[in-house]
C-alpha cells in the first residue's frame, strides 16, 4: 500500500521532490547568518538537499516540524491520519477552532502555517494510513524518517526498513506520554560525523617545546590549552623546531597547560615563537536496531542525582507499550484500574510503582513545555542525520518532569494539561500576571508555551505583559517563528502579541516599546511589580539580566532566565527565599584586548577585525559625533575664528578644523583621500620594526611569538583587495557630510545592511591589516560574526530552552518545594544536559 501526498500547489496522488536549482544552493545570509554560525555552510547545503518523513502532527509533531523548516530542509512531509479535536488545541500551537469545527486532518490543517515559515522549504502532506501492512517502499526517497505518536511495533517494523536499506534511511521515534517522554535514534551501522563537537579551533601561542621522548609543548602565559588525550594539533610558525610546522601530532594531556606530542629528541632544539590549532578529526558511530536496544538501552542520563530515572522510564514505558497492545488503547485518565494493570506489567523490572501509576493516569495527556523541550532535542538529531554535523545522541533520552494531580476533563481546550498538573493548576495558571522583558527567540517561545498552557486569561484576570524596543529583520525569521516577512521592521512586541492571541484568544496579552532600564523606573515602578505574580527574561545581554534581577529581588517576585548561544541553552530558576539570586554570582568578565597590540602588535585575525571595527566608530560615529557637539555650542565659523585670533582655547577646535579642511567637495576628492588613507594606515604608520635578531634589555628576542614583524604594503591597482580596501576606506564619510557646511551625520555600525557599506570597510580593512602581519585572513562571514558580536543562534536549542524554563514556571505557580527545582544546562552538539538543584539562598542571622 503506498501513501498518497498533497502540497499547495496541486492536491496530487503521487508527490515527487522538485528538482534542485543551482541558484537554490545558494545560502541566504540575510536569513541564515546566525544559524550558519552554528553549522557551517557544509551541513547547510546538505540540509538544502535532504527529503524528511515526518508522521504525527500533536504537540510533539509540530514542534519537530517548526524547527526543521526553520532550520532549511529541502523538503518535509507531514502524515497523519487523524482529524483536529478541541483537545489538540491545547498542544497543537498551529490549529485554530475553525479546523476542529470543520473537523480537518490536522496535517492538512498545519500545512501552510507550517509552509508560511521558509520559503525555500517545500512542505507537503499525506493522510493515507501507516500501519503494520503498508507497503514502506515510498520511505525510500527520504534521509530521514521521524515517528511521533506511533506504536512500538510500528516503530519497529519501519525502524528495520529504514536501518536495512542502502544507503541506510536515519530513523528517530519520539514519544510524549503525559509527564513522561523518550526519543530514540538509529542512523545506522556506520554513521561519520565529520565535526562531533561543533566549537571552533582557536590558536594558542607556544611558550616552549622540550627535546625528548615524548616531547612536552607548553602554552604561553600559563593558557589552558582544552585538549582532550587523543585529540590532534596541527602546528605552525614554529621557530627552530621547523620540522613541527605543518604535521598534525596526537597529545596526550599532562596539565591544564602542558601536553605531550611523541618523540622530538631527533629534531633541532626548539627556538621561539609559533602556535597550534585543534585539528577536527571524524569519527564514525554505530547504531543498533530498536529491537536490539529494547532489552539493554544506551541512555542519556540528564540529572546526575538520579541515575536510574532513564532506565526506570524506559521501563514503564515499555510497560505503557504492552498495555496498548494487549487493550489497543492507552491508559484511561485518572483511572485506578488501569493503573494496576501497568503496574503488574513492570512487575519484572525495578521500577517505582508511584512513576507507573503517574505515567498510566497522565498517559493521555499533554504537557506543552515537555513537548517544546523535547522537540527541540529530537529536531536536533534531525539536523544531525542529514548533515553529520555533531555527535548523534545514543541512542535514548528519556525523563519525568513533575508530580501530578487527580483531574476531571471538561471538553475544552485544556483538558490534555488538566490530565497531567490537575485542575487547581490550571486556574492558577489562568489568573496569573506575567512580565516577560524580551521578544526575541526565547520570548516568542515563550509566548507560545504561554498560549498553550492557558497563562493569564482575560476572563480570569491574568494577564502576560510584554515589552521590547526592537524591530523585527529578516535574520529574526530563522528562529523567531511568531514573525513572517510582512513584519519586517515591525515592532516585535506587538507583532508578537497578535500572533499570540491567534493561538490563543483567551489570553490578554499587553504589549510595550519599552527598554527595562533605570530610564523606564517610572512606567515599572514598584506598584507595577506589586500586581506581577511572576518575571521572566528572554534577554541577550548580562547587564539587563543583573538590573532585571535587581527589580525582581527587590520586590520579591520569582524570575525565570535562559539563555542560549549556538546548540548550548541554560536556564536558572529564582525564587524569592528559596533560591540565589541571578547577581549571587558573577561570570569572569570578558577578556579586553590590550591596546598596545590592537595598535602595534596584532597576533590573530581577531585583533585586526577589532582594529578595523574601532576605525569605524572613529571615522564615521566618534569624530562627526564631537564635530556636531562643538557647533551646538558655537553659534557661527566667523565666531569661532574671532576667538581663535584672540588665542582663546576652544575644546575641540583643532579636530574641527582638521575635519573642515579636508572636507571633500565631489567624489574625486573622496577617491584622493581613500588613497592617502590608504598609506596612512598600511604603510606610513606601520610600527618600524627593529631587526630580525634585535634582542631586548632582558637578552629576548624583540620579534618572538606573539608579535608579528609588519611588512609595508605598497599600493597595486591590479592587487583587488588593495583596490577594495581603497575604495572602502574613505567611500562613507562623503555620505557622513550634509549638505549644511557645519553639520555631519554620523554613521552607527549596522552589520546586517550589506548595502550600506559598513561590513565592507570592516572586511577590507582587516583583510589588509591582516596581510601586512602575516596573519590568515577571515572571510566576510567570520568578519561580521566577530566585528558584529553575533551571539550565533539555532532554533532547536531555543525551543528547548524556553520549554525547560517553562516547566519551571508550572512548579512555581505550584507552589513547589526547592528541592523540586532544577536549573539546567544543555550542549545539544555533544549531546549533554545536566539537571541541577537550584543554589539555596543564603541565610544571616540577625540578633
Amino acid at each position: 500500500m503506498n501513501l498518497s501526498y498533497t502540497d499547495s500547489a496541486s492536491r496530487t496522488s503521487e508527490f515527487s521532490p522538485p528538482e534542485m536549482s543551482a541558484d537554490s544552493m545558494e545560502i541566504d545570509d540575510s536569513l541564515y547568518s546566525r544559524q550558519r554560525y552554528v553549522l557551517g555552510d557544509s551541513a547547510m547545503q546538505q540540509m538544502a538537499q535532504s527529503s524528511v518523513f515526518l508522521s504525527g502532527m500533536g504537540g510533539l509533531g509540530v514542534e519537530i516540524a517548526k524547527n526543521i523548516v526553520l532550520a532549511g530542509v529541502k523538503v518535509l512531509t507531514l502524515h497523519d491520519t487523524k482529524l483536529c479535536e478541541t483537545w489538540d488545541l491545547g498542544s497543537n500551537f498551529f490549529l485554530r477552532q475553525d479546523d476542529v469545527l470543520t473537523q480537518r486532518n490536522r496535517a492538512l490543517a498545519v500545512h501552510p502555517r507550517v509552509a508560511e515559515l521558509n520559503p525555500y522549504v517545500h512542505v507537503d502532506t499525506s493522510s493515507s494510513s501507516l500501519d503494520l501492512s503498508t507497503d514502506l517502499c515510498f520511505l525510500k526517497r527520504y534521509q530521514c524518517v521521524i515517528l511521533t505518536e506511533a506504536r512500538l511495533s510500528l516503530q519497529k517494523k519501519i525502524n528495520d526498513f529504514c536501518h536495512f536499506h542502502q544507503p541506510p534511511i536515519r530513523f528517530i521515534g519520539c514519544d510524549a506520554y503525559g509527564i513522561c517522554v523518550r526519543v530514540f535514534c538509529d542512523f545506522g551501522d556506520q554513521f561519520e560525523v565529520s565535526d562531533p563537537t561543533g566549537e571552533e579551533a582557536k590558536e594558542m601561542f607556544i611558550q616552549n617545546i622540550t627535546q625528548g621522548n615524548p616531547g612536552v609543548v607548553t602554552c604561553m602565559d600559563s593558557r589552558t590549552h582544552g585538549l582532550q588525550t587523543g585529540q590532534s594539533v596541527l602546528f605552525r610558525e614554529v621557530n627552530g623546531m621547523v620540522t613541527l610546522n605543518g604535521t598534525a601530532r596526537q597529545v596526550t594531556v599532562l596539565s591544564p597547560y602542558s601536553f605531550a606530542v611523541g618523540d622530538t629528541s631527533c629534531l633541532q632544539p626548539y627556538a621561539h615563537g609559533g602556535y597550534f590549532l585543534l585539528v577536527k578529526t571524524p569519527r564514525t558511530y554505530s547504531f543498533e536496531t530498536m529491537e536490539q536496544q529494547l532489552s539493554e538501552p544506551q541512555v542519556l542520563t540528564p540529572d546526575f542525582s538520579k541515575p536510574e530515572a532513564p532506565l526506570q522510564i524506559h521501563a514503564a514505558m515499555l510497560a505503557l507499550d504492552a498495555f496498548q497492545e494487549q487493550h489497543n488503547r492507552l491508559p484511561n485518565i485518572g483511572c485506578c484500574q488501569d493503573a494496576e494493570v501497568l503496574v503488574k506489567l513492570t512487575e519484572e523490572a525495578p521500577v517505582n510503582s508511584e512513576l507507573v501509576r503517574c505515567l498510566s493516569r497522565t498517559a493521555q495527556g499533554s504537557l506543552p513545555p515537555l513537548a517544546a523541550a523535547v522537540g527541540g532535542i529530537a529536531s536536533q538529531e534531525v539536523l544531525k542525520a542529514l548533515t553529520g554535523k555533531f555527535a548523534p545522541l545514543q541512542q535514548w533520552v528519556g525523563q519525568p518532569t513533575i508530580r501530578v494531580c487527580v483531574c476531571v476533563c471538561r471538553g475544552d481546550r485544556y483538558d490534555g494539561l488538566r490530565a497531567c498538573i490537575g485542575e487547581t493548576m490550571c486556574l492558577e495558571l489562568h489568573k496569573l500576571r506575567v512580565f516577560m522583558v524580551g521578544c526575541g527567540a526565547i520570548g516568542c517561545e515563550m509566548l507560545k508555551n504561554f498560549a498553550l498552557l492557558g497563562v493569564g486569561l482575560a476572563k480570569s484576570s491574568g494577564e502576560v505583559c510584554v515589552t521590547d524596543p526592537d524591530l523585527i529583520e529578516k535574520s529574526n525569521l530563522n528562529r523567531q517563528f511568531l514573525f513572517r516577512s510582512q513584519h519586517i521592521q515591525k515592532p516585535k512586541s506587538s507583532t508578537a502579541a497578535v500572533a499570540t492571541l491567534e493561538i490563543n484568544p483567551e489570553m490578554q496579552v499587553d504589549a510595550h516599546l519599552n527598554k527595562v532600564c533605570p530610564a523606564t523606573e517610572g512606567v515599572y515602578n514598584d506598584l507595577f511589580y506589586s500586581r506581577l505574580h511572576l518575571v521572566v527574561t528572554a534577554l541577550d545581554n548580562v547587564e539587563a539580566r543583573r538590573y532585571v534581577d535587581s527589580r525582581s529581588v527587590s520586590n520579591q517576585k520569582a524570575l525565570l532566565d535562559s539563555g542560549t548561544m549556538g546548540t548550548k541553552g541554560h536556564t536558572e530558576i529564582i525564587v524569592p527565599n528559596l533560591t540565589e539570586s541571578y547577581n549571587s554570582h558573577r561570570d569572569p568578565p570578558e577578556e579586553e584586548i590590550p591596546f598596545c597590540t590592537l595598535k602595534s602588535f596584532p597576533a590573530v585575525i581577531e585583533h585586526t577585525i577589532q582594529w578595523a571595527r574601532d576605525k569605524f566608530e572613529s571615522a564615521f560615529a566618534h569624530k562627526p559625533t564631537i564635530y556636531n557637539m562643538f557647533w551646538q555650542t558655537h553659534s557661527s565659523a566667523e565666531a569661532v575664528l574671532q576667538r581663535m585670533q584672540q588665542r582663546e582655547t576652544l575644546e575641540g577646535a583643532f579636530q574641527v578644523v582638521k575635519l573642515l579642511s579636508r572636507r571633500p567637495s565631489q567624489w574625486e576628492h573622496c577617491i584622493i583621500l581613500a588613497r592617502l588613507k590608504f598609506d596612512k594606515y598600511f604603510k606610513r604608520k606601520v610600527t618600524l620594526p627593529p631587526p630580525p635578531h634585535t634582542h631586548t634589555h632582558t637578552d629576548s628576542l624583540f620579534w618572538q611569538s606573539p608579535k608579528r614583524p609588519p611588512s609595508p604594503i605598497e599600493f597595486d591597482l591590479k592587487d583587488s583587495l588593495q583596490l577594495e580596501g581603497t575604495i572602502d576606506t574613505l567611500l562613507t564619510p562623503d555620505c557622513v557630510w550634509t549638505t549644511e557646511r557645519l553639520r555631519m551625520s554620523p554613521r552607527m555600525f549596522e552589520k546586517d545592511d550589506d548595502l550600506n557599506g559598513h561590513m565592507d570597510f570592516v572586511a577590507s580593512a582587516s583583510s589588509l591589516r591582516a596581510r601586512m602581519y602575516s596573519i590568515e585572513v577571515a572571510d566576510r562571514l567570520k568578519t561580521k560574526r566577530i566585528a558584529g558580536k553575533i551571539i550565533p543562534a539555532i532554533a532547536t536549542a531555543t525551543a528547548a530552552v524556553a520549554g525547560l524554563v517553562s516547566l519551571e514556571l508550572v512548579k512555581v505557580v505550584g507552589g513547589y518545594g526547592f528541592e523540586s527545582f532544577n536549573n539546567c544546562f544543555f550542549n545539544l552538539a555533544i549531546p549533554v544536559m545536566v539537571l541541577t538543584e537550584a543554589a539555596p539562598v543564603k541565610r544571616t542571622q540577625i540578633r
